[in-house]
This record gives C-alpha cells, structure tokens and sequence, in this order.
C-alpha cells in the first residue's frame, strides 16, 4: 500500500469516528421517556363509563341489525316454499323486495358501523376530550421535564422494547389526580 492510499484511508477513519463521536454525543443529549396511555385512560372513571355506553349501543345496534336479517331470511324462506306457484313477475317482485331489504339492512349497518358511521361519531364525542386532556398532561410533563421524545408504549406502533427506566406513566397518572 503507498503513502497516498493509507493518508487518505486514515482521513475515511477519522472522519467515520469522528461522526460516530458525533452521534454518540447528540444521541446521549436527548431525553426520551415512555407512558402507558391506555392504562391511563383505564384509571379514569369518565373514560370507563363512556367506554361501557359505547359497548352497550354497539350491541343494542348489532343485535337490531341481526334481527332484521332474520327478517329477510324469513322472506327468502317464504318466497323459496312459495317460487314454484308464483307467476315470473310475482316472482321478480319478491326477488326485488328481498333485495331492496338486504340494501337497507346493509345501509343500516353502514350508518351505525361504518368509517363515518354513529358508533365512530359517538366515540369521537365521548373519548377524545378525555384524551385531549391526557395528551395534554404529557405534553406539560414533557416541556417540564425537558423531555425530547415520549412515546406511548401501548400503541401497535409504538416501541418494541422500552427500559423501565424511562416509563412515566405513573407520574402523569399521579398528574390526573
């Protein structure tokens, strides 16, 4: 190896480290911490209570929804023991009225269960003041605490592996109170 290959081999190094001293630096500077946010949300009563109405429409709404489904098995059982002595339009009627009533039992099920349905908007209404508060209480406890990152150690995209250590959850439970 000549002089000019082992200079400029020995500059790749000592730049390499001097990164890596770098990022062991500013990586050391930052404070992380994790909370637990459901099991905060679990210890406040409003938050239980609007979790049990929500539970209970959901299956006040599913249980009206299976009902009439039932309704229209009842009238395609109806129209298979009778298909044979209807006339074709008769026939075609029947066929139509089963399947405008599965569409409104579908609509239905739609309105209550779907992306923007009832259920969707009755959560947003019941629980998302009472985590408005508790992302509140972090955000406070972080800027005092001078915290850089705090990440929420329930959430499926949250954190694979989190040191005891850091977890703050109950110090922002004791906030609540």
């Amino acid at each position: 190896m000549n002089y000019q290959n082992m200079a400029t081999l020995s500059r790749k190094a000592l730049a390499i480290c001097s990164f890596s001293l770098f990022l062991a630096f500013t990586a050391s500077a930052q404070r992380i911490a994790s909370v637990d946010v459901n099991r905060i949300l679990e210890t406040i009563q409003e938050y239980q209570d609007a979790q049990t109405e929500i539970d209970r429409l959901s299956k006040q709404w599913r249980q009206e929804i299976a009902q009439e489904y039932d309704v229209i098995k009842g009238m395609y059982n109806r129209y298979q023991a009778e298909q044979v002595l209807l006339s074709d339009e008769a026939r075609k009627d029947r066929e139509e009225e089963i399947m405008s009533k599965e569409k409104e039992v579908r609509d239905l099920q739609k309105d209550k269960f779907g992306p923007e349905g009832e259920l969707f908007k009755r959560r947003q209404d019941m629980v998302r003041p009472i985590q408005d508060k508790v992302y509140a209480a972090i955000e406070d406890y972080a800027q005092e605490r001078s915290y850089d990152f705090i990440f929420d150690k329930s959430s499926a995209s949250g954190i694979i592996f989190s040191n005891p250590e850091y977890d703050k959850t109950d110090d922002i439970l004791k906030r609540m109170k």
